[in-house]
């Protein structure tokens, strides 16, 4: 008997240690893969343009997408137009996210408000904010402002209505709960909608990151004297293709690195949580 006890953790921990190897086995194999892509992707691309199965000069290639970024960090213009469309994005996805969930908590605070704006906040939702951008530029001006006004235009809608709904979804019992012990609408607020709110609230991050990006390139596209889309426009209208790709890369991988930015606050947030 004693031996067949001690014999079962072994069994079980063997079939763990099995179960651990497979997965790390697979995640192994999709991280192979990936690269597999990524790199078969761009090979194909130079290949092509190598041996004139494309026009270099109007999709570009590889090398001469690298070769364009080598001058331009020669020179420190790429970093400047980085920073310029990171700055805006930035800008547009911390107001809208704060002014966004405050908008929600007032909607949440007043059910009344919130049934008399929901349409229009449909309607404000689809319509499509490129109609708006000229707009912008004729109200704001020819400026920065106007680029990170499109970004929050593009964004703060999105994160009112997903925001407003992830609070009414929270559990009724809990709030009768509160209200029950005699706890005031601010208590529950704070002690029952927002802690439950929270992947709502990461959620409505990780779309603000790209819907932020992609304001900024409208606003950019129409206004800019500096950033990634400027040099998307310029590029296209002078045939420097190679700059239109270097900074289509770069916004790839701009858009992947705050996305995992999120991410990370979102394991950090579930961490709180767990009291830990």
């Amino acid at each position: 008997m004693d031996n067949c006890s001690m014999a079962m953790p072994a069994a079980t921990s063997n079939e763990h240690k099995l179960y651990l190897k497979k997965m790390q086995s697979r995640q192994m194999k999709i991280k192979l893969l990936q690269l597999f892509i990524f790199v078969g992707f761009f090979a194909l691309w130079e290949t092509a343009a190598r041996l004139k199965w494309i026009d270099a000069f109007i999709f570009s290639q590889p090398s001469r997408i690298f070769t364009a970024f080598a001058a331009m960090v020669a020179n420190g213009s790429i970093f400047m137009h980085i920073g310029v469309t990171l700055g805006e994005t930035a800008a547009g996805f911390i107001f809208s996210t704060v002014v966004g969930t405050l908008a929600a908590i007032l909607l949440w605070w007043n059910p009344f408000v919130e049934k008399v704006v929901a349409p229009y906040l449909v309607i404000l939702n689809s319509l499509p904010k490129t109609a708006l951008a000229p707009i912008i530029i004729v109200w704001i001006g020819n400026n920065i402002y106007s680029v990170i006004f499109t970004a929050i235009i593009t964004s703060i809608i999105v994160t009112i209505i997903s925001v407003t709904a992830g609070f009414f979804e929270v559990s009724k019992d809990k709030i009768k709960l509160i209200r029950t012990l005699g706890g005031t609408k601010k208590q529950i607020m704070k002690m029952v909608v927002l802690p439950a709110s929270i992947p709502t609230v990461v959620s409505a991050l990780k779309i603000n990151v790209g819907l932020s990006l992609v304001g900024v390139m409208v606003g950019e596209f129409l206004v800019a004297k500096a950033g990634l889309g400027y040099l998307i426009m310029y590029g296209s209208q002078v045939f420097k293709m190679d700059w239109v790709m270097l900074s289509i890369i770069i916004l790839c991988v701009m858009a992947w690195l705050l996305y995992r930015i999120v991410v990370l606050l979102e394991k950090k947030l579930s961490f709180m949580g767990t009291g830990k």
